[in-house]
């Protein structure tokens, strides 16, 4: 079944998250934006840690959790060990809300905006899946290019 290798891959790239804010050498140059790095490793991570927990955790397993995206941008200097903890929150709620996905779930549709293509579940997952590699490169060249 799908939902085990997404598990996976989530846990998988979550687990690569925690350890790229784990490599920076200064907790500051997490935090580090430039004029042509408008977003930091930092805000990166908290971004991906509401994207996952408002569109897996509240969306599909009711988690309650309330989502302030423009604090994921605007937040800054939350202690290193803190947003590890955040991370790993967020592995336990993605693998609990996918473990609780049946094949009718991940069949129905899924739409977040009006006018936006109806997708289903299972397809929305799978771009999601994308969404946190895409942005886990970009802390991984964040890290190599800003922390010196």
């Amino acid at each position: 079944m799908i939902v085990e290798s997404l598990i996976k891959l989530f846990k998988r790239d979550l687990n690569i998250l925690i350890t790229e804010i784990e490599a920076y050498k200064d907790e500051k140059n997490l935090w580090i934006t430039t004029e042509a790095v408008k977003n930091s490793a930092g805000n990166l991570g908290l971004h991906l840690v509401g994207n996952l927990n408002a569109f897996i955790g509240a969306a599909l397993g009711n988690t309650g959790y309330v989502r302030q995206r423009d604090l994921e941008f605007s937040l800054k200097n939350v202690p290193k060990a803190e947003l590890i903890k955040l991370v790993e929150y967020t592995i336990i709620v993605v693998e609990n809300t996918l473990n609780s996905l049946s094949e009718n779930d991940l069949k129905k549709e899924y739409k977040r905006r009006v006018n936006e293509d109806i997708m289903n579940t299972e397809y929305f997952l799978i771009h999601l899946t994308m969404h946190l590699s895409y942005h886990l490169g970009q802390i991984n060249y964040h890290r190599r290019l800003l922390d010196k």
